[in-house]
């Protein structure tokens, strides 16, 4: 069953528990993460708690669990769901107090919700997705994980009603990343990607991505690229936790390669299977 959790407290998903004075609700003053478990093993959990963590020291978030209180209670709660396949949202908050900007002395408040993982469709997967470009109005600090979302949600739904399946962003002439999602480009067979820097998420699938470039010898390059690379590329994918590897096969009004998945993204799709296999 889908359950839900806040402070101390398992919960049914319609309880209502949060209150009015918690300042995730009335300030977006917390972090997050979402962890996907396969056949009921957690994918990478200790990269994305320790990515949690550092997201909350660098906006001063006093956390008194560890690492290891945080993968314990996410492991209870996968275990009294009963749910094999399913995403965790884990959320961090500096607490409830009445509301001021100034940090209260209170506990953190933590709440996580476990929920059954629904799967893209086979149909993108097998024919890839399109995408548009927009300009990276997000705040500088894209490389913690914080609950303030409102841009992305705004880049989020500008793609939806154009019928695409993300935005892809641009800073300063340069490709950032998505709404939601990391992005890559394959170029003569070398993978491309953005750079880690302060105006990009560090992605847990980006992680994995190299890794298994690493491990194949796939050439794989951390550096800036433009919008006319972009549309310039023999295949483009995008990589987050609930896409895992997801071909773009069209740019705004762009077609991209041959407008089908390409060859060496269907190749690390595969690749990708295998290590969630191997959990």
């Amino acid at each position: 069953m889908e359950l839900g959790y806040y402070n101390g407290k398992f919960v049914g998903l319609d309880e209502k528990v949060v209150p009015i004075d918690e300042r995730g609700h009335q300030f977006g003053d917390g972090v997050y993460e979402v962890i996907r478990f396969y056949d009921g093993k957690p994918f990478m959990m200790t990269e994305h708690l320790e990515r949690l963590i550092r997201s909350a020291n660098d906006i001063k978030l006093q956390m008194s669990e560890g690492l290891q209180e945080l993968n314990d209670l996410i492991l209870e709660g996968v275990a009294k769901s009963q749910l094999k396949e399913c995403s965790v949202y884990l959320q961090i908050t500096r607490g409830i107090a009445s509301r001021n900007h100034l940090f209260p002395n209170v506990p953190v408040s933590i709440a996580m919700t476990i929920r059954e993982a629904k799967p893209l469709s086979a149909e993108l997967r097998e024919k890839g997705v399109a995408t548009i470009i927009l300009e990276d109005e997000r705040w500088a600090n894209c490389y913690i994980k914080s609950l303030n979302l409102l841009p992305n949600i705004l880049a989020k739904q500008t793609a939806h009603e154009a019928g695409c399946y993300e935005a892809i962003l641009v800073r300063d002439g340069y490709v950032t990343e998505g709404t939601s999602s990391n992005v890559f480009i394959v170029k003569n067979g070398c993978i491309i990607t953005t750079p880690l820097h302060k105006h990009i998420l560090p992605g847990i699938t980006r992680m994995a991505v190299k890794n298994i470039a690493e491990q194949l010898n796939i050439p794989f390059e951390e550096k800036y690229y433009s919008p006319e690379e972009l549309l310039q590329a023999d295949e483009i994918f995008i990589t987050s936790t609930t896409a895992e590897v997801l071909p773009v096969v069209k740019v705004d009004k762009t077609t991209i390669g041959s407008g089908t998945p390409g060859k060496l993204t269907s190749s690390l799709y595969g690749e990708f299977q295998k290590v969630v296999e191997a959990l």
